[in-house]
Parts: C-alpha cells; sequence; structure tokens
C-alpha cells in the first residue's frame, strides 16, 4: 500500500506502466512506516514513565525541610548531593565522571556581605539603608574592601557594544570612579513607528546580553571602576527588588581563582529607583531626562556631583560544592562519544537563621521541580529497548542561584568536549497550573533544536510560542546559557501561556501570582492545588527532542543571526583557543 505517495502521482506512475518503480517507492515508504513504528514503540515505556506522581514524589522530597534549602556548602547541599547520586544507581546509570564517580567537584567560596554606605551629593548626605535601599558586595576573596569618597557618573546604560556603534564611556577614565548605571539595555525606538522598537539594535524588544547584570559588572571591572551601581527598576528587570536584596543581602558565592578575583571591581551594588532619584535630584540632575538622554548614541558620561564610599566586611569560607553528573552511554559505536546534555539546577538559597519562624526557602518549584524533571527523564530513557545512538548525560548543577556558577565551572572545565556536545536541554522551574495548548521557547528562533520540539510538540496537538518578554532577558538567567556562550545549541522551553479549558488569562495570573507571592520566597513550598499534568506533557517534550538528536546523525545548529553561532562553528573547524566573541 503506497501511503505517503499523492494520488495524482501515483496515477501518473501507473499511466506510464511504472509499476516496478511505484513498488519500490511503496516498499520505500512501509520501510519508513516501519521504522516510524518501531521508533514510537520504543518510546512508548519511556513516555509512560513520567508520571505527575513521581514528579511530585521527588519534589517533596528535594523541598522538604530535612535538605533545608539546598544551599551549596551545607549539610542540605550533602543531603541532595546523596539523594540524586542513590536515584541514578538506582536507575542503573553509569557514573558521569570519567573518574568512576557520579560528582564533578566545583571549588568556590562563599562570602557573606556586611556593607555600609553613604553618598554626599549637592552638599547633602543622602542615608543608604542596606538592604532596603541598596545592596553591595564584594567578589574579591579578601576580608574588608574600602571604596573612600569615590566620585560617581551616570553611564547611561554601561554599554560598549561596537557592532551598534555604542559607547556609553565615550573615553570617559572611569579608572577609581564609581559609576551608576540603568538596568538592561536600551529600548531603541523604531524611527519609522515609535509604537514599536528597532528590532536592529539591542534586540528590539528582546534583551541581549549587554542588558544583563553580570555584562554590567564586567565591562565595570574592564574599566577599572573602583564601584558599579545598578538602578534597579521592576519593569525592565523583570522582577521586584526584594529578589536582589532577598539573594544579595544573604551568603553569595563564586568560582575560587588563583588571583583571588582581585581583578573583578571592589564593589557591585544595586540602589532602589527612589533613592536614585533622590541621589539624582540631590545634584541637580533630573532623573528621566537623562534616562531619555541614554537612549542615543551620542550620550556621553554625566558626572554627578556627588561622591560614594562604601566598607564591606566579607565573612569568607572556602566551598567544595558539587555537580552531580550520570550518563547513558549510547548504543552506536561510531555516536556514543557524541553528548546529549540535560540539565537542572538542584540548589536553591538555603536557610536564613535570622527569621523568627519559617527559616527555610524550600525552592519547592525554584528547582526541586526541574530536578525531578531530571530525574524523571533519566528513568525514562532506562525504560527504552532500544537505547538512543549517542550518550545521554544527566547534570544536575550547583549554585545556579548564586550565578549560574555550577553550569559556568562545567562549561568552562567539561568532564566531555564541547565540540562533541551535540545540545543541552534545560529545566528550570516545573509548570505546576496544568497542560496548555502551547510550549514557550525562551530565546525563540535561535537554534534548530527549536524546529526538533516543534515536531514534538505537534504530537501532544501543541504548538510552540515566542516568550511573551523577550525583553526581561530570561534566555541569560538560566543554566543553558553557559552552554551556549560556549557555543553548544542550548534549549530552554516552558509550558505555554494558553491552558487547556481555562479561562484566556489563566497562566497569566498564575505566573503573576507565582512571581509576586512565592519566587525567591519562603513560601515556595509544595502545594495541595498543584496539577501537575503540564509538567508530565513538558517532560515528555524534552525526553522526545533528546531522543532524536541523539538518533539524528546531523548536529543542531544555530541558527544564522544569532550571537553563538560563530563561536560553534569555529569550534567544529578549528582550535577552540582561536575563538574569540564578546562574551568571554
Amino acid at each position: 500500500m503506497i501511503k505517503h505517495l499523492p494520488v495524482v502521482a501515483l496515477l501518473g506512475l501507473l499511466a506510464m506502466g511504472c509499476n516496478e518503480s511505484a513498488r519500490q517507492t511503496a516498499d520505500a515508504s512501509d520501510d519508513d512506516t516501519a521504522a516510524l513504528a518501531a521508533d514510537s514503540a520504543n518510546l512508548q515505556p519511556a513516555l509512560q514513565s513520567i508520571t505527575a506522581a513521581d514528579v511530585l514524589k521527588h519534589t517533596t522530597a528535594l523541598a522538604s525541610d530535612a535538605f533545608e534549602g539546598r544551599s551549596p556548602g551545607t549539610a542540605g547541599e550533602d543531603s541532595t548531593v546523596n539523594y540524586l547520586t542513590r536515584e541514578f544507581k538506582r536507575l542503573g546509570l553509569q557514573p558521569g565522571n570519567p573518574d568512576g564517580t557520579f560528582v564533578q567537584d566545583v571549588p568556590m567560596f562563599g562570602f557573606t556581605p556586611q556593607p555600609t554606605a553613604s553618598i554626599k551629593a549637592g552638599g547633602k548626605n543622602i542615608k543608604l539603608n542596606f538592604p532596603t535601599d541598596y545592596v553591595a558586595v564584594s567578589r574579591r576573596f579578601t576580608p574588608t574592601v574600602d571604596v573612600n569618597n569615590s566620585e560617581m557618573v551616570f553611564v547611561g546604560y554601561g554599554i560598549v557594544a561596537p557592532e551598534y556603534g555604542w559607547d556609553d564611556y565615550k573615553g570617559v577614565d572611569v579608572k577609581g570612579k564609581t559609576i551608576v548605571m540603568l538596568v538592561s539595555d536600551p529600548p531603541i525606538p523604531d524611527p519609522s513607528d515609535t509604537n514599536k522598537l528597532d528590532s536592529t539594535i539591542f534586540g528590539g524588544k528582546a534583551m541581549t546580553y549587554y542588558g544583563r547584570w553580570t555584562y554590567k559588572y564586567e565591562i565595570a571591572a574592564e574599566k577599572g571602576a573602583a564601584a558599579a551601581i545598578i538602578i534597579h527598576e521592576t519593569k525592565p528587570a523583570g522582577y521586584p527588588y526584594e529578589v536582589i536584596s532577598g539573594s544579595r543581602s544573604r551568603e553569595g558565592f563564586d568560582i575560587s581563582a588563583a588571583n583571588k578575583n582581585m581583578d573583578l571591581t571592589a564593589v557591585e551594588a544595586w540602589i532602589t529607583e527612589p533613592k536614585a532619584r533622590e541621589l539624582f535630584t540631590a545634584t541637580g540632575k533630573n532623573f528621566d531626562q537623562l534616562k531619555q538622554a541614554a537612549l542615543k548614541k551620542d550620550f556621553k558620561p554625566v558626572p554627578l556631583n556627588a561622591e560614594v564610599s562604601f566598607n564591606i566586611k566579607n565573612q569568607l569560607r572556602e566551598v567544595k560544592s558539587k555537580n552531580v553528573i550520570a550518563k547513558l552511554e549510547g548504543s552506536d559505536p561510531k555516536l556514543k562519544n557524541e553528548y546529549v546534555v540535560y540539565t537542572a539546577h538542584w540548589d536553591h538559597l538555603g536557610k536564613d537563621t535570622k527569621l523568627q519562624g519559617d527559616q527555610i526557602y524550600n525552592g519547592a518549584l525554584d528547582n526541586a521541580s526541574g530536578t525531578a524533571g531530571l530525574i524523571e527523564i533519566a528513568e525514562a530513557f532506562t525504560k527504552m529497548e532500544a537505547k538512543p545512538k549517542r550518550s545521554i548525560l544527566f547534570l544536575a548543577v550547583t549554585a545556579e542561584e548564586k550565578g549560574l556558577l555550577g553550569s559556568k565551572y562545567y562549561a568552562s572545565n567539561p568532564l566531555y568536549p564541547l565540540e562533541k556536545t551535540v545540545a543541552n536541554i534545560n529545566m528550570d522551574v516545573l509548570n505546576a497550573y496544568g497542560p496548555t495548548e502551547d510550549v514557550t521557547v525562551i530565546g525563540y528562533g535561535n537554534s534548530t533544536l527549536e524546529d526538533v520540539l516543534a515536531k514534538a510538540a505537534a504530537t501532544q496537538n501543541r504548538r510552540i510560542v515566542p516568550e511573551d518578554t523577550p525583553e526581561n532577558g530570561f534566555f541569560y538567567r538560566s543554566d543553558h546559557f553557559e552552554f551556549a556562550k560556549q557555543g553548544v545549541p542550548a534549549l530552554y522551553a516552558k509550558s505555554g501561556v494558553k491552558a487547556r479549558n481555562q479561562p484566556a488569562d489563566y497562566v497569566q495570573k498564575w505566573q503573576s501570582n507565582y512571581n509576586t507571592e512565592d519566587y525567591h520566597k519562603l513560601s515556595d513550598e509544595v502545594k495541595d492545588d498543584w496539577n501537575l499534568e503540564g509538567a508530565v506533557e513538558d517532560l515528555q517534550l524534552f525526553l522526545r527532542v533528546g531522543h532524536t538528536v541523539a538518533n539524528t546523525e546531523k548536529f543542531p545548529e544555530w541558527k544564522e543571526g544569532t550571537e553563538f553561532k560563530s563561536k560553534r562553528d569555529a569550534m567544529l573547524s578549528g582550535p577552540a583557543d582561536s575563538i574569540k566573541v564578546k562574551y568571554q
């Protein structure tokens, strides 16, 4: 039976007497159908093994008070690493580290800041209360940091982007000074339609890496600034100030370096918008006018006629944290030394003993749920009778909440060559509000992995859609980004925004409530009203994507115009040390 030939073509073949050709085409079609049927039969036990009950079981365990919020360098880390190791062993997976263990040591140090700060502006003393008005940290491995009477300079968005002809510093020497910057990257109006943003510069509506706070501190260090202050504004940042104050007022972490991070800016700070306005007013400057001026290429740094002093006492400790990694070896001798990597961060914010009552940031959705999903996908792969051709790595990384440190360390010190790493699939906060008709791709349009995702989504009668708020830079805020920075195609997707059999605004309201009430708060705990069926559908999608990539000879690719493509192309065609990109 010729299932896949159009009727017109079939009649033409018959009319020409090409019976043999038609028979060969039919045989080929039947072979393809048989292969698809075999593949589907192989996937079914794996897909069915992913259940809401199992996701809930692992999430409940990891988010329990016994794990103390899963902060790196604590007893909670020990419990988490042991739990993951036990689960991977139970599934019969191989140790992911070639040294025969399930862990990769990640050398870090912890720093708990105790800052004081004062500003003299326009002859006035501006009072700064920590952490309600500002936060300030130093990632230098030193117990005390002082910045005294440092001149303050407003540098707009603090960006140097030669490809856009953009330089917010305009040759001004800020060495030893304190730079003050706006959050995010400039939303440049479209010259032909001021209701839209210019898509040819800084990603239009979407944020580029220039808008991330990590870039702003990096360029500050490059310029030799003594301190760098980012003005927090909730809308462009995408999160309230309490997210900053909640994380930066407690112990932070960084990867240990031989130079003790002395090349970094001495002080990295945030200040609230109201306090920034007070500063600008005291110096006779109009904050809103300067924000408008910062949207133009001809912007020049503005001295603020103000001085700031910081003193930070750092409580320091060496921390040996761990990534947990397991491997399912591929079945094809030619391809088993190539890898698909699934990631989820196991860490959260830990325990705050200064609080009365509840002290544990359980991090149930963020990211006990994603870690549970990693375990579920690992188990699903073990249920396949025919194992994938390429090897699969299941990587639970540490210290995402501290700046993507676990994934950064792995991507900089990979256990398996990055040129042999064909894709990364990342999970961070699973869906607890039920099935959706769509799938949101964070960083839509970046790689061919989303084309694979689209085909997988069609099996669930779903479609892929771009994220609603690309200006918030979510692509740069989870562990897949560290793989992308190194050139590895990475997929970060979530349940969509249209829930099945629910009002049109159901998902938006649910997510808004979570972001306001639970995100990075003590209340991110397992809830009785969770519906994890949507999480199951998403995990099944991620399983299909990884399975397809592991069995397809052609590597996934970055699409033309993406900032990561040149690095990947160079990686696959020449020595890695010849690659230079703006993210290094």
